[in-house]
């Protein structure tokens, strides 16, 4: 499908799209905090990867690549934009019981903390924990070692840790 695609093959590269998008959306979304700024890195990280297809020589590792490719771009983005984002919170009605307030209230904590890290650190943990790519793999695709990578990782996990046992 991916030489297929490279070749100009319009049902290869729309089924690319459909396998790749939601991963490289979800990515960007971690990087930016926002909805559009994520679909724009999303569609500037298709426009640059139908160029390159091509030169791609392990297909196994496409769908690494192009979430590598969105979130360098959700990071382009979110330098540029500079603008804080408000955190919204799904109201759900009071009737019903199952609502763990406790898990919202973390959820809050936690997007708070991850908007406040740099773009930079935001990729490295979206790569890590929503593409769920290890440090190997980051560390390829971003030019680094695989330790480095891990040492980096760690360095952002005992920050994060610190700032959610301060709230």
């Amino acid at each position: 499908m991916l030489a297929r695609a490279a070749a100009g093959d319009e049902l290869a590269f729309a089924r690319l799209v459909a396998a790749h998008h939601a991963d490289m959306r979800r990515v960007a979304y971690v990087i930016c905090h926002d909805v559009g700024m994520a679909e724009d890195a999303c569609q500037q990280a298709w426009q640059i990867s139908v160029t390159k297809l091509s030169g791609i020589r392990e297909p196994a590792r496409v769908r690494s690549w192009l979430v590598a490719v969105a979130a360098n771009e959700a990071r382009k983005i979110a330098q540029r934009q500079r603008r804080r984002n408000v955190i919204e919170a799904r109201v759900r009605p009071l009737s019903d019981s199952r609502i763990d307030e406790s898990h919202v209230i973390d959820q809050a904590d936690l997007a708070r903390a991850l908007a406040r890290l740099n773009p930079d650190d935001r990729m490295l943990i979206a790569l890590r924990y929503y593409a769920d790519l290890d440090s190997t793999q980051i560390a390829g695709l971003r030019g680094r070692s695989a330790s480095g990578t891990r040492a980096r990782l760690a360095r952002i996990l005992d920050r994060l840790r610190k700032e959610l046992e301060d709230v």
